[in-house]
């Protein structure tokens, strides 16, 4: 069962570290079939669900989209090094450029690193214009993603409470 011990932790139990498996593949899953997955009622499901979407946890749900038919055929990672007080300003910029999918404040030589979406190399071209007035950026672009995306994990606590440390079963191709 969810339990918060401060503003930024959260605990969960292994019950909620299977419905966490399973909503990360399939967001829109009933409650009557997540809780047959979990053996669980089906308001006893909804009801970790909303708890785990009240403590912060579960922030969202968004769908995938396959950007080459989308028009965005360019993925590309901007590393970008900043220096001095234009922080504010490298933020707004970026905020305001719908290319950018993602954007992380890091440490080391990076300031920024930004994943972008692009129609063409052109497109990438003029975003990066408008990004080296505030620093010095070096570009990569995206051959292939042998992990384009990965669920979330239980720490080794969770998974070995749940039996053994094995994967929840997937279904539906998952």
């Amino acid at each position: 069962m969810v339990k918060t011990t401060s503003p930024t932790t959260t605990i969960l139990d292994a019950i909620d570290w299977q419905i966490l498996a399973i909503v990360q593949q399939e967001a829109r899953l009933s409650f009557a079939e997540l809780g047959r997955r979990i053996g669980m009622s089906t308001p006893a499901a909804a009801e970790r669900m909303r708890q785990l979407e009240a403590a912060g946890v579960i922030r969202g749900y968004r769908a995938e989209l396959d950007l080459a038919r989308v028009g965005r055929p360019v993925l590309a990672i901007v590393r970008m090094s900043v220096v001095g007080d234009v922080f504010t300003r490298v933020t707004a910029a970026i905020r305001q450029s719908p290319e950018v999918l993602e954007c992380h404040r890091g440490t080391g030589a990076d300031s920024f690193t930004i994943k972008v979406a692009v129609p063409s190399i052109e497109d990438l071209e003029q975003l990066i214009d408008r990004l080296t007035p505030f620093g010095t950026t070096s570009t990569s672009i995206v051959l292939s993603s042998p992990v384009p995306w990965r669920a979330l994990a239980p720490p080794a606590a969770a998974s070995s409470a749940r039996g053994g440390g094995r994967a929840p079963r997937r279904t539906r191709g998952g």
